[in-house]
């Protein structure tokens, strides 16, 4: 079970997560910023007023990709890698540790 916890994320560290999920941001409109991806049904939208953004938000949004709660951490930390396969393929890949 993990520890860590989706609570006081803040919008610099959620949009750090985007660009490293390879999301493009779209727009930044009446309060609220967009992004997209190629392999996404809709767009993620949040306040961007709102800082942290609150937990339920971040939950929601992360359903929209196929990643665990794990994953977005690790992604975060750079242990794991969002790679494009195709136009519409996207894989997390584990990154490789040199010594």
């Amino acid at each position: 079970m993990s520890t860590r916890h989706l609570r006081n994320i803040s919008i610099s560290q959620f949009e750090s997560f985007l660009e490293l999920a390879l999301c493009q941001f779209k727009k930044n409109e009446k309060g609220h910023c967009q992004y997209t991806r190629a392999d996404l049904n809709r767009p993620i939208v949040f306040q961007n007023h709102i800082d942290p953004i609150p937990e339920f938000i971040v939950k929601n949004l992360l359903r929209l990709f196929p990643y665990s709660k794990d994953d977005y951490f690790d992604i975060l930390e750079g242990t794991k890698i969002v790679n494009r396969k195709s136009l519409k393929v996207f894989e997390l890949i584990n990154k490789k540790v040199s010594d």
